[in-house]
């Protein structure tokens, strides 16, 4: 995985905007102000949030992911050989919770997503 195809799959989410928020080289992608994914600056992989806790913990004691840290324990970090399939599974799902989490009103603003 690279960050260039992690930017390019959350860049095509309707309403995904990247920012630095930290400073230092971050990529944190937010729809409608909350983030859905976050490439840190010095860890490898990607984290992304989950719909709870069990799933996260389901997907760590897969090995699909690790503990995403300074995250809640609802998110998890997808190590950088995570297949693209599953890249983009868990990109989309996390873009998908926290979209849904939106106020009606920003959600009804924003495109339809059929991911």
């Amino acid at each position: 995985m690279s960050r260039d195809l992690v930017n390019a799959i959350c860049a095509g989410f309707p309403g995904a905007e990247v920012s630095d928020p930290w400073g230092g080289g971050h990529d944190a992608w937010k729809v409608g102000g909350k983030m859905f994914a976050c490439i840190g600056a010095v860890m490898p992989g990607v984290s992304v949030k989950t719909d709870g806790v069990e799933t996260a913990e389901l997907l760590i004691d897969a090995g699909v992911a690790r503990r995403a840290p300074y995250f809640h324990r609802s998110w998890v970090n997808l190590p950088d050989d995570c297949p693209e399939e599953e890249l983009r599974h868990r990109l989309a799902a996390s873009y998908r919770i926290v979209r849904w989490g939106l106020p009606k009103k920003v959600q009804a603003g924003l495109l339809p997503f059929d991911g």
